[in-house]
């Protein structure tokens, strides 16, 4: 049926709640782009007139979109080349969602979007829905097609996998940009001892390249190898501007609400370094340097105010 431009307007209204929610179920801000075009299809094909409580529809169709999309998602992955990494938002993007709270800022952060991928469609879409949207049980069981308790049951499943993982703890953005500062200056001083000191004992560094950039299939782990890598991984060489094409400048940001580096080369994005800092150090590197994954962010950064560079690489 054709819509009205209210009925236009309305879904309109609710394309940021519902790329946010896509986001987070899916990880990926380009399919979650997908899921919500497909929403609208929907929509569009439907008699919006007959529908009583058009957020709860769309946000129902849109999960149920979501839960297919990971079920096939989950054996895509399984034939990934390397390591997977959710896609990063930068700052600023609508698509992080709803951040007044230390739940729904946790959500999306990077960590706890790679934690996610631990969990059944089911247990993701009621961890994002109640966490990050607060959504109460009676309408998740409603959206999922479940009983109001095994929604409940489901999301103390849920909370419990993501606990047993290595969930982020805030801090405050002075203490984290000081951080990342220390971090670049020991990086780029070709000593390993001060980076060692940054990290926690058991930090790691794990990068997607998706096959089409180099990046190591496993991550390391301890704080020993990971300094080794990033001091590496900082040192100028040719072979590094001959493998990107010039000397990239490094900009201080944040991506998913954590400490970020963000890599631009000629204005494309071509790595951001998601920093996962915790009270005893620096515990996480994880660096998307897939070009697929930074198309979004590339966009993002040509029409943001970003500032000067922090140093120039290579």
């Amino acid at each position: 049926m054709a819509l009205t431009m209210n009925d236009v307007d309305r879904f309109e209204a609710a394309r940021p709640r519902l790329e946010a929610i896509a986001y987070r179920l899916l990880g990926s801000a380009s399919e979650a782009e997908d899921a919500v075009q497909e929403t609208f299809l929907r929509w569009q094909a439907t008699d919006v007139d007959r529908i009583e409580v058009p957020e709860a529809w769309l946000t129902k169709v849109l999960t149920n979109l979501c839960l297919n999309q990971l079920t096939s998602a989950r054996a895509r992955r399984e034939t990934y080349v390397g390591q997977w990494l959710p896609e990063p938002v930068l700052a600023g993007d609508p698509m992080l969602g709803p951040a007044d709270t230390a739940e729904q800022r946790e959500s999306v952060s990077y960590a706890v979007l790679a934690l996610l991928e631990r969990l059944s469609p089911n247990e993701r879409a009621v961890y994002v829905l109640r966490e990050a949207f607060d959504y109460p049980h009676r309408e998740i069981a409603e959206i999922l097609d479940i009983t109001e308790a095994a929604s409940q049951q489901i999301l103390h499943r849920a909370k419990k996998h993501v606990a047993e993982g290595k969930a982020r703890t805030e801090v405050d953005e002075a203490a984290a940009r000081r951080i990342v500062d220390e971090f670049l200056a020991a990086a780029t001083s070709g000593r390993t001892e001060p980076l060692v000191r940054l990290l926690t004992q058991d930090a790691i560094a794990v990068g997607d390249g998706g096959g089409k950039v180099p990046a190591r299939a496993r991550a390391f782990e301890g704080a020993l190898a990971v300094a080794k890598f990033m001091r590496g991984l900082f040192k100028p060489g040719k072979a590094k501007r001959d493998l990107v094409g010039g000397s990239p400048d490094v900009y201080a940001t944040t991506a998913n609400g954590d400490p970020a580096l963000v890599v631009v080369l000629d204005g494309r994005v071509i790595g951001v370094m998601c920093l996962e800092i915790t009270p005893e150090g620096i515990a996480a590197f994880r660096n998307q340097v897939n070009p697929d994954k930074l198309e979004r962010a590339t966009r993002r950064w040509a029409a943001s105010d970003h500032g000067d560079p922090l140093l120039t690489v290579f």
